[in-house]
């Protein structure tokens, strides 16, 4: 490009205008210096513009600002306005927005207008323009004392915002607005509905009223939100996803997706936007219904929107979690170079969700780089699908090779992992590594602690970690409930019942399930019978540990009664415990009613074959023990082989049931 060319005004205007990437920018910059014209502050201010249009970094930017050593208010324009685009200033850039303020006090001609944006750009700096704009006299200027209120209600003293406020003459809507808004920020709800009911209906806007829907559903009150929604004169998409947010994040997606059934039907011309579509798929990933999926993607498909890489990978974390794994693979595709560390995540989740531990950690090798949100994806992957010795060497893996600090979720599924594996040794090592990194546990890391104690057989660790905790909940108790169960401590699960209710916590399926499996282990009748009356509708699953119970102690006519009278189906667990009571008991014609029960529900459990010819040979009944065995035969059932893990000499080892040989 020629120097006259460059001198061009409207010309460069022209060329500034097609520039469509920072490549682009930096090749005109260049030949700016070329031709000695990158100090002229009205270039300055052009390049700056750009800069802010195509998200240049500020490091850069701030190259082309200082290439002018007189900067006129057209370059100070541009440089405030790009601040503003950031949308947030760091503490390092206050230094040179006070410059910048410097500057702007020494021009000649001091823009009110500037004075604003300025303010808003400098986050917690604003407050400290105040008094020279006081003394200057441009705090009387209605947008700037906007800004000075809204720098105070954000970062200072709530108290000076609202004196501003109640100074104000004349007020604008604008005022009304932030203070409403500031309120709502710093929590005090009665304060906010109170300006909102004191500012006149008529100067009530848009934005006025949405802050009032966004207000309460901040709190958790969507029945008051909703109120104010539907009382809206008019509604923009900025309302619209206010509410659905609201619902959306406080777990209501139902409601979400009923309210943007009624958006699409309104008609109004309110369209959605991007955010609109990323809070509704949420809304429909997190209910897991194909059906609403397949609609949902119908209605973008008939309002052809635009899927950019945010939408893209929304519909992929949707059908993922959906269970169309392949649609979400061919947009995991179609991404590309576009995928971001959310997409291989989403992607890495889908596979371990549905047990595909071979590919998940396909893709998480591929991945070229890892979050603390990949780490934690796949570790849980395998910790939760039966794997936890893989998932500890993924622990170890992560902090030996990455500088990546484990977080709470990390280490729940490592002292899970450890739990599951009865690993003593390392779960010590991983608390102690919770210590020495400072890692702060809630209550899930806390009840995965007593969940590990407790099938490592530590049941006095586990009541300590459970005694420190300042809060518990259901699930703290059901995890020490079952410990107790599966260490036959009856008395402590039947007495952790009246805890939980002194500390306003109700019994669910699962304590109940566990306090009878504790009393049934421990064969105390007595209480288990208490314990089982007291349940208002007890489950097939109580039943089951209520007939355990008296099959263990010997109870056995009373249990055959108690199956009879049920009001459900029983399961295959129920005859079972009844098969395992008549072979210790030498009950035979129960042993064979309750096998003869399992061999429809369970026609290939080879245990249930054995139990009963177990019956038989204790009755010297070998004819029935041969014919036992021949049904077997012809049905292709075979013995199968069980596997526990055992510590021995710090190490764990896989062991085999019954046999003597283990894998290392």
């Amino acid at each position: 490009m020629a120097k006259n060319n460059l001198n061009d005004w409207t010309c460069w205007v022209q060329i500034a205008g097609r520039i469509l990437n920072q490549t682009q920018l930096k090749q005109l910059h260049a030949q700016l210096i070329q031709n000695s014209l990158h100090h002229r502050n009205h270039w300055v201010a052009l390049l700056i513009n750009s800069c802010a249009r195509l998200r240049a970094p500020l490091s850069y930017t701030r190259i082309i600002f200082h290439s002018t050593p007189s900067p006129n208010l057209f370059a100070l324009n541009s440089m405030v306005e790009y601040y503003f685009s950031l949308h947030v200033c760091k503490e390092k850039e206050v230094e040179l927005l006070t410059s910048l303020f410097s500057q702007l006090l020494a021009s000649n001609n001091k823009p009110g207008s500037l004075y604003p944006i300025l303010i808003k750009s400098s986050g917690k700096a604003g407050i400290l323009f105040h008094v020279h704009l006081l003394k200057l006299g441009h705090h009387q200027d209605p947008h700037t004392r906007n800004a000075i209120m809204n720098a105070y209600s954000k970062f200072g003293s709530f108290e000076m915002a609202r004196k501003l406020f109640d100074e104000i003459p004349k007020r604008m809507v604008a005022d009304w607005n932030s203070m409403i808004s500031g309120y709502w920020n710093c929590g005090m709800e009665a304060e906010a509905c109170s300006l909102f009911n004191l500012m006149p209906e008529n100067e009530r806007n848009v934005v006025t009223w949405t802050a009032m829907v966004t207000g309460y559903a901040k709190i958790k009150d969507l029945f008051t939100a909703r109120s104010y929604f539907d009382r809206m004169p008019h509604r923009t998409v900025v309302s619209w996803n206010a509410m659905l947010s609201g619902y959306a994040q406080n777990g209501l997606a139902k409601e979400a997706l009923q309210l943007f059934h009624h958006m699409i039907k309104a008609g109004n011309g309110t369209e959605p936007n991007q955010i609109t579509w990323v809070t509704v798929i949420s809304s429909c990933s997190s209910l897991g219904d194909p059906s609403l999926a397949d609609s949902l993607v119908k209605i973008l498909y008939k309002k052809k929107v635009q899927l950019n890489s945010f939408l893209k990978t929304a519909l992929l974390d949707m059908h993922a979690k959906c269970g169309n794994l392949e649609t979400a693979q061919k947009f995991f595709d179609k991404l590309s170079v576009h995928r971001s560390c959310t997409t291989w995540n989403a992607m890495i989740s889908a596979y371990t969700r549905f047990g595909n531990l071979a590919l998940a950690r396909e893709l998480f090798d591929r991945m070229p780089v890892r979050n603390i949100v990949s780490w934690n994806t796949i570790i849980a992957g395998f910790a939760q699908n039966g794997h936890p010795e893989m998932a500890i060497r993924l622990f170890e893996e992560m902090i030996a090779t990455t500088d990546l600090k484990p977080d709470e979720i990390t280490m729940v599924s490592v002292i899970s992992a450890c739990g599951h594996l009865g690993d003593l040794e390392m779960g010590n090592w991983i608390v102690n590594f919770l210590v020495d990194n400072q890692i702060k546990l809630s209550i899930s890391g806390y009840n995965s602690l007593i969940f590990m104690y407790s099938k490592c057989g530590r049941m006095e660790d586990a009541e300590r970690i459970f005694q420190e905790m300042k809060i518990r909940d259901i699930v703290s108790f059901n995890v020490l409930v079952s410990g107790f169960a599966a260490h036959g401590n009856g008395i402590e699960a039947v007495e952790l019942i009246s805890r939980m209710r002194k500390e306003g916590i109700e019994p669910d399926r699962i304590t109940y399930i566990g306090v009878l499996t504790a009393c049934s282990h421990a064969r105390l009748l007595k209480e288990g019978r208490r314990v089982f009356e007291s349940i208002k509708c007890p489950t097939v699953d109580h039943y089951a540990c209520m007939i355990d119970l008296l099959g263990r102690v010997g109870e056995l006519d009373e249990a055959k009664r108690l199956v009879d009278h049920m009001p459900m189906e029983p399961h295959a667990g129920i005859y079972g415990s009844l098969l395992n009571a008549s072979v210790i008991h030498k009950r035979i014609e129960l042993g064979e009613f309750a096998a003869n029960k399992l061999f429809q529900l369970e026609p290939t459990n080879s245990g249930n074959y054995v139990l009963l010819s177990n019956i038989y040979a204790s009755a010297e009944r070998w004819d029935d023990v041969d014919r036992v065995r021949e049904s077997m035969r012809k049905l292709g059932v075979k013995k199968t082989t069980r596997w526990t893990w055992v510590e021995h000499d710090g190490k764990v080892h896989k062991v085999i049931l019954g046999d003597r040989s283990y894998e290392r």
